[in-house]
């Protein structure tokens, strides 16, 4: 079993930033992907960003040259740097963990973005 522990969320003024973190904890595999996923009100969960444990990197192309995904192995942590943010990218911040073809799911965060 992995937990995952979110943090970082808020609220934030557009074009401010913001920093997510994600840890991991519990059965932690070398191999793996991790992700962050948000959730808007009355809409679908959706891709951000995710990063393998070798660094390959995804970007969803609403957030490209925005944010960036980058992840510390010793500390088993994954980071979402978001900057120039956007009040269209309020939502519920989910941290995903992928191995051994099971995906855990971190409890969200919030982020809100507004004057």
């Amino acid at each position: 079993q992995v937990q995952l522990v979110e943090s970082g969320g808020g609220l934030v003024q557009p074009g401010g930033s913001l920093r997510l973190s994600c840890a991991a904890s519990g059965s932690i595999a070398s191999f793996y992907a991790m992700g962050w996923y948000r959730q808007a009100a009355g809409k679908q969960r959706e891709l951000v960003a995710s990063i393998t444990n070798s660094a390959f990197t995804n970007y969803a192309d609403f957030v490209k040259g925005r944010f960036t995904i980058s992840r510390d192995n010793a500390k088993n942590t994954v980071y979402l740097q978001m900057n120039s943010l956007k009040p269209e990218d309020t939502a519920v911040y989910y941290c995903n963990r992928k191995q051994y073809n099971l995906n855990y799911w971190g409890q969200g965060t919030q982020v809100t973005v507004s004057s």
